[in-house]
């Protein structure tokens, strides 16, 4: 695993030990990246389900300027600071050892807006629609935002949630990409 491009294009990657994560290949997540950048010039992401960071780190590297990394796995948490501290991105980057929906309410009493969403939940414990249906109701996603959802090639995910309007979606072997944005944002 490594940063793909940006300012810290290049740069490895530890994984999480063990088998408890499922990390994003380097082909899936150039391809989500060129479906919602592929560069920005501001914002803020939220990479829930972080794993090894890698999502929310290649983000950071491509110009986001703040990033909320969250996991409920110690070794994960221990990982993504370590990735986060190899990419000199310590200042850019808040990590929260946490549950999704309990992450979520605390960021909804922040009342913070993010530009970029990554839902990448173990395949086995989906949970899309309801993670989908709190960011809606709670608006925690940007008018300009995205939400990148990777999930089991077998899981169809309803093409509206709320206003959230799925405006892609692609298949990459087992792995699938649906991209979220607001209605009144439109189509790709």
């Amino acid at each position: 695993m490594r940063v793909i491009s940006g300012i810290c294009k290049g740069r490895p990657l530890q994984a999480v030990p063990g088998m408890s994560t499922r990390p994003t290949t380097d082909k899936v997540k150039e391809a989500m990246f060129n479906m919602v950048g592929p560069y920005f010039s501001e914002g803020l992401a939220l990479d829930l389900f972080a794993g090894s960071g890698g999502l929310g780190i290649e983000a950071l590297s491509r110009g986001m300027e703040r990033a909320i990394f969250v996991d409920y796995d110690g070794k994960a948490v221990q990982t993504i600071r370590k990735n986060i501290a190899s990419c000199g991105l310590t200042e850019r980057a808040e990590i929260y050892r946490n549950d999704a929906e309990r992450a979520l309410k605390a960021i909804a009493k922040r009342k913070l807006k993010f530009h970029l969403i990554f839902l990448d939940p173990p395949y086995k414990k989906q949970k899309l629609e309801a993670l989908l249906s709190f960011i809606d109701e709670h608006r925690l996603l940007a008018q300009t935002g995205y939400i990148v959802a990777e999930h089991s090639h077998d899981v169809q995910l309803p093409r509206q949630i709320g206003q959230l309007m799925k405006v892609k979606h692609e298949v990459y072997g087992i792995t699938a990409v649906s991209i979220y944005a607001c209605a009144e944002k439109g189509e790709f």
